[in-house]
């Protein structure tokens, strides 16, 4: 039987080499599925867990897609006759990330309850909401700004399957090869910020036969969302050896590291997601109509290479950990990103749009190559306070993994809600002064605070904590 007919049939087993059946009943659901047993893995595991993967993939790309729309649709807004103020399309542009970034939390928990197989179906679906209800709003300049921010919020469920999705994958593998199908999955998803901002000014544009067709935007992710949703009913399996650890999660929020390592992912990933949403209304602020550059579909289109960047830069990040140190390998990324926004604040008046450009792009590469750095700091943080605590019994040890692998989620989570601090940090110095020099000039002070942060918890060789070259 291939791993195929097992895991569509009912109430079917297969024995592995080791003598461990595998069982398969109604809705997709495996039974005593073990990764780490390597007859199971060998004989069937593998292909299950590979095509569980590729949709896992599929459908979160489609959460990042519809999760960053709004960061380049509002750019577009004005020329479509729309009268909102700046203040207002900052809201647009940060509140999913708020949505979102809360949303990773329920979300890292519900795929034990109602299975992956069945969870990611429910979330894909859950897309066509904000997609639809944006191309709705699109079609009409009148539509309030109460009722765009509503339908803005909604694609904050595109932020949440990050949750879901990682949690579910991280059932599938074994430990040896976790670290490898969790950055795929990442990496996937990460993309789909890039591809939004590079589609939507193509389809709004050149394919709207030379009108703006805003409510493209969001119809032309439709039919992906429904091929995503039925490539999850078709292929993907529910584990009923799945289970939440949500005392180990509670647990965790009382470990100090936690929370210090939160505030670093908040800098890395934050940063990463917060540019992301910002930078084509950053483009069109600083380069627009009556600054100096004429602006047009490609040029807008140019915004998606950071969040490419960025997302291509965080699998790098994770192997330079792996060769000198995560927190090594944190604290320059920190160095970067200070030094980058502190030239981008001496250079802004110049208006030079490829020193703009390329500043920017060494910003989302560093925070690329930190968000990858940080999230292998966790465990590693956590397993040293695991040998730290580890009594005779080794219960400290069972104790303090079991939080080290709740943390990650939760950190996650919190490092999201940069997404809505750095576009509000951009709005409040633009509010204030007219210009953005004074919210780089904070981000310069936020990334030294949390260089020197790292290095002082982390580094430093009279430290507790400190990793060595770990």
């Amino acid at each position: 039987m291939t791993a195929e007919q097992m895991s569509t049939s009912t109430s079917k087993t297969t024995a592995t080499d080791t003598g461990v059946a595998l069982s398969s009943s109604r809705g997709r659901w495996l039974h005593h599925w073990n990764a780490e047993d390597t007859g199971q893995w060998n004989s069937v595991g593998r292909a299950i867990a590979k095509r569980n993967l590729a949709w896992s993939i599929a459908c979160e790309f489609l959460g990042f897609v519809v999760w960053q729309l709004w960061s380049i649709v509002v750019v577009f807004l004005p020329s479509a006759g729309f009268t909102f103020s700046s203040g207002e399309l900052f809201w647009l542009i940060s509140i999913p990330s708020l949505v979102g970034a809360t949303l990773r939390i329920p979300y890292t928990f519900i795929v034990a309850k109602f299975g992956g197989r069945n969870w990611t179906i429910v979330s894909a679906l859950l897309l066509l909401i904000p997609t639809l209800g944006m191309a709705w709003c699109l079609g009409n300049p009148e539509t309030p700004f109460g009722t765009m921010l509503v339908v803005a919020a909604l694609a904050g469920l595109g932020g949440g399957n990050f949750a879901s999705s990682m949690a579910n994958i991280t059932y599938f593998y074994p430990a040896r090869e976790k670290g490898w199908a969790l950055g795929l999955n990442a990496a996937g998803g990460n993309l789909g910020a890039a591809v939004a901002q590079f589609m939507v000014p193509v389809a709004v544009t050149l394919l709207a036969a030379g009108t703006l067709g805003l409510p493209l935007a969001g119809l032309m992710w439709v039919p992906l969302i429904l091929i995503a949703a039925w490539g999850a009913w078709k292929y993907m399996d529910n584990l009923s050896s799945a289970k939440s650890d949500i005392a180990g999660s509670l647990a965790s929020l009382r470990e100090p590291h936690l929370w210090i390592l939160a505030l670093l992912y908040i800098g890395t990933f934050g940063s990463f997601i917060g540019f992301s949403a910002v930078f084509p209304k950053l483009i069109m602020d600083s380069f627009g109509p009556g600054v100096g550059l004429k602006l047009g579909p490609a040029i807008i289109s140019l915004a998606f290479l950071g969040a490419l960047i960025g997302s291509l830069a965080r699998p790098y990040g994770g192997k330079l950990a792996d060769r000198w140190g995560g927190a090594r390998v944190t604290v320059a990324c920190f160095g970067v990103l200070a030094l980058a926004a502190m030239i981008q604040v001496l250079t802004l008046p110049l208006g030079s749009f490829p020193l703009f450009l390329i500043l920017f792009l060494v910003l989302f590469a560093a925070a690329g190559a930190g968000n990858g750095s940080t999230y292998r700091m966790i465990p590693m943080v956590f397993a040293l306070r695991a040998k730290a605590s580890t009594d005779a019994s080794g219960a400290g040890h069972m104790s303090a993994t079991r939080k080290g692998s709740a943390a990650l989620g939760i950190i996650s989570a919190i490092g999201a809600y940069g997404g809505f601090v750095v576009p509000q940090v951009l709005n409040a110095s633009r509010q204030s002064t007219g210009g953005y020099e004074g919210a780089f000039i904070g981000f310069v002070a936020a990334y030294l605070v949390l260089m020197a942060l790292t290095w002082a918890v982390y580094l430093r060789r009279s430290s507790a904590a400190s990793l060595g070259n770990v």
